[in-house]
């Protein structure tokens, strides 16, 4: 089985270093033109597939959005997951689970787990039960080729008052999650499959992230206020392991198919500047 971090490696060569994430909040399908409904929601997810799914790298649907529509908003999740497979993008489910024993066991099988409807290439997670609590997702991504994006230094600005709390040894709460990540992929290539999420609104970590031998998942660029330029500042050196991720900037330029794809374009070709910087 390969890894999720062989197979994230190879995305990124042919097709950039860009996630486009589906969040088709109210705003976003009024913009569209959409009727704040299942309806609206399924044309929004299918405009999106067929324009952006055989061109970028990684796509993440965040789950909330499509389980506020109950039942029916699933089952469009679980066809745009379907489909997005179909076309060759990965797919990084935004659910930020994270719990214990069962529990999460019962989390990587929903999404983890190739038999799943829900069955997807990587989920964020949350570690704030502990990293070791997320040792059955890390165990079921191994075994099925899966990978995991740990909330490390998220770009919400609440964030920071656990994130950078510091324990007795000194560390923050933050490079604690970050080290324990690195030991999950120490040795691995030509990339480790556990992630981590920073924010590309951060600005300085001060956290060392050159070991994580992971991929570095950048929410926050374009509407939320960071640049590509800005990636330089957050990572440093660990620029070579970063997944830029932009929501809003790119689908705002829906519903039209040309503009959609000019908008992802114009990002990747901005990442790939910021990621070549010396």
């Amino acid at each position: 089985m390969e890894s999720f971090g062989a197979r994230l490696h190879r995305a990124v060569s042919e097709r950039g270093p860009l996630c486009v994430g589906i969040d088709p909040h109210p705003a976003l399908l009024a913009r569209w033109g959409l009727t704040d409904d299942v309806d609206g929601l399924r044309r929004f997810a299918r405009t999106v597939v067929n324009v952006l799914g055989d061109r970028v790298a990684v796509i993440k649907p965040q789950s909330a959005f499509f389980e506020r529509f109950g039942s029916q908003g699933l089952a469009v999740l679980e066809s745009t997951i379907r489909q997005l497979r179909e076309r060759g993008a990965l797919v990084l489910l935004d659910v930020k689970r994270g719990d214990i024993g069962s529990t999460v066991r019962a989390y990587a099988s929903a999404y983890l787990e190739p038999s799943s409807p829900m069955y997807v290439d990587a989920v964020t997670a949350s570690p704030f039960l502990g990293v070791g609590s997320l040792a059955p997702m890390f165990e079921l991504a191994a075994t099925h080729g899966g990978g995991v994006f740990v909330l490390a230094l998220t770009s919400n600005p609440e964030g920071a008052s656990v994130q950078r709390a510091r324990g007795a040894d000194g560390r923050s709460v933050a490079q604690l999650v970050i080290d324990e990540v690195s030991q999950l992929n120490a040795g691995a290539q030509p990339l480790g499959s556990i992630g981590l999420v920073v924010g590309a609104t951060v600005g300085e970590t001060g956290c060392d992230l050159s070991a994580v031998n992971g991929p570095l998942l950048a929410p926050g660029l374009g509407a939320q206020g960071a640049t590509a330029a800005d990636l330089r500042t957050v990572f440093g050196s660990a620029l070579p392991a970063v997944l830029p991720s932009y929501s809003r900037e790119v689908l705002g330029a829906g519903p039209d198919p040309a503009a959609l794809r000019a908008a992802a374009d114009r990002a990747v070709g901005d990442c790939r500047a910021a990621l070549a910087m010396s």
